[in-house]
């Protein structure tokens, strides 16, 4: 065997990679321009820039946000190509912090939370008096998932032509609940002054005319409706989430009719927290107390309130007891 010397002209280098060290020091990306996401499909996220519904832009999440989820409602900021053109693509590179969030899972024993939409101010709870009938237990489970999330609840009732609206909305006197009506025939002028300058959800089960609701208050929407089916259910029209702009200012979420309602990522606290003059009073209950009062929990602090406050704890206990029941 020949042996020879070997210097640095024999060390290959494999195409295609560089020498330069690697780092994980990313861009602040101070140029960033603040949009909120609007639409959400398959990987791409509609963002209104600045808010302005005209400005719009398609973006991508950036690779340093990993799997940081990103819906409807989120702030966030973007960089890239922003001219809004066919085609062109921006990126998401950071998300802001959340003022209120709508939750929910699938149902009471799954511990996996999903985001129905960030930083809402106000859920439009849409229930239809008739076809298909009310149901008293979505509406305690919406109540319970806005004032855990920070959110304020709005109970708005269609259909008015098929069934009087007070029976029902009288359930729910007792938690100073707003209460408006949207049946066909229903002037829209109390709606439209709850909604104006506040980003507002609505929420409702197929079929009660979420989607009928939304063309009403902005006509350009189109979205798509159906006919309740012969067994009482609703067909789902609405696949994606998405924010409308309200030529008055503020926008609305429609979101996809849901089936199931699920609070296994709620905690009596976090209901009771949601009344002032509640929380103040259960400072004083024993550790672990659940609010329920007598037999469960005898020394609940909530036994002590009178008048309207006491109205108002016997209001909270009734929506403790749907959390009682997963």
């Amino acid at each position: 065997m020949i042996h020879r010397e070997y210097d640095e002209s024999d060390v290959r280098v494999r195409p295609g990679r560089g020498s330069r060290p690697r780092t994980k020091i990313r861009p602040d990306h101070a140029d960033a321009q603040e949009a909120m996401v609007v639409t959400v499909d398959r990987g791409r996220w509609g963002c209104a820039l600045g808010g302005d519904p005209n400005r719009r832009v398609t973006a991508m999440r950036a690779r340093e946000l990993g799997r940081t989820p990103i819906v409807v409602g989120d702030q966030v900021g973007v960089v890239g190509d922003l001219s809004g053109k066919p085609d062109t693509l921006a990126r998401i590179v950071r998300r802001g912090e959340r003022r209120t969030v709508l939750r929910r899972t699938a149902d009471d024993t799954d511990p996996t939370e999903r985001v129905i939409v960030a930083n809402a101010d106000q859920l439009l709870i849409v229930v239809a008096l008739a076809d298909p009938p009310p149901r008293t237990g979505l509406v305690e489970r919406a109540l319970i998932a806005a004032y855990a999330g920070g959110v304020t609840p709005i109970l708005c009732l269609t259909k008015t032509d098929l069934a009087p609206p007070e029976p029902f909305a009288a359930q729910f006197a007792d938690l100073d609940l707003t209460v408006v009506t949207a049946g066909r025939g229903d002037p829209l002028d109390d709606v439209e002054a709850l909604l104006v300058d506040k980003v507002t959800v609505l929420l409702g089960h197929s079929g009660v005319g979420k989607s009928t609701l939304v063309n009403r208050l902005v006509p350009e929407a189109e979205r798509a409706t159906a006919e309740v089916t012969h067994i009482g259910r609703g067909r789902h029209t609405s696949t994606q989430s998405v924010a409308l702009p309200l030529s008055r200012g503020g926008w609305v979420i429609d979101t996809p009719g849901i089936r199931s309602f699920g609070l296994a990522h709620i905690e009596p606290d976090d209901v009771v927290l949601a009344f002032s003059d509640l929380a103040e009073a259960v400072k004083e209950c024993p550790r672990g107390c659940g609010h329920m009062g007598p037999p469960a929990d005898p020394e609940c602090a909530l036994d002590t309130l009178s008048g309207p406050a006491a109205g108002r704890a016997a209001a909270a206990r009734r929506l403790l007891a749907v959390l009682r029941e997963r």
